[in-house]
């Protein structure tokens, strides 16, 4: 395992090496999950391209750090472990909050990102009710209250089968994130929009959505892409 220190927070990361002339894929996770999600991704991808991973700051093994948080915040401390990497020419694919994330590296170093993967992700998510909401169930009655929920929001009803085992694991996954880091984040993306901001992206990117998305349906995907 790898550990740095970025912005007084110890951040939880992996390098895969890969070809030097060849950009960096840099993979930014969703809410309430661990870098983990990307592994069935780069198992295809390594040795092909460097790739780096990380548990953005209150989730995984990274460390809650100072609150409240921003998503420039979290954008800050990845930029950071790039700095750190020496990462200079990187693809960035964010899923939720990390395709919120990605859009806020772009923001604040254009010339570090060749390209940006937005996946089930825009440039504003929710509204201010429906945060606030979440942000008090799990304030009064913990993560796994919310669980069923969100896994609906998540995951096709074929894939939340009793049988299957990678339901169960993602399920496990949520409710044992850090409930500091899960809250701040719900916050951050609460008070996050950058729908001015996505007009000046300039690079070449792709925005992908699944059909029965529930959290940043098609229609709001499309929205960004336009």
């Amino acid at each position: 395992m790898q550990f740095t220190r970025i912005n007084d927070t110890t951040i939880h990361y992996q390098l895969i090496g890969g070809p030097a002339d060849k950009p960096v894929i840099v993979f930014v996770n969703a809410l309430g999950t661990d870098f983990r999600i990307w592994r069935d991704v780069v198992v295809r991808l390594a040795g092909d391209y460097a790739i780096v991973l990380c548990d953005k700051r209150g989730h995984g093994l990274s460390s809650i750090g100072q609150m409240p948080y921003t998503i420039d915040d979290h954008a800050s401390d990845l930029l950071g472990l790039l700095d750190l990497l020496a990462v200079k020419n990187a693809f960035l694919c964010g899923l939720s909050v990390g395709g919120m994330i990605a859009q806020a590296v772009y923001h604040q170093s254009p010339e570090l990102v060749q390209g940006l993967i937005l996946c089930d992700t825009a440039h504003k998510i929710g509204t201010q009710e429906s945060w606030n909401a979440r942000i008090e169930s799990v304030e009064r009655a913990g993560l796994a209250s919310i669980v069923d929920r969100i896994m609906e929001l998540w995951f096709t009803p074929p894939f939340r089968r009793p049988e299957n085992t990678a339901y169960d694991g993602y399920a496990n996954m949520l409710v044992r994130q850090p409930v500091e880091g899960y809250l701040a984040t719900c916050a951050a993306i609460r008070d996050a929009d950058y729908a001015e901001a996505v007009k000046t992206i300039a690079v070449p990117t792709i925005c992908i959505v699944g059909e029965q998305d529930g959290s940043t349906p098609p229609d709001l995907v499309r929205s960004m892409a336009a």
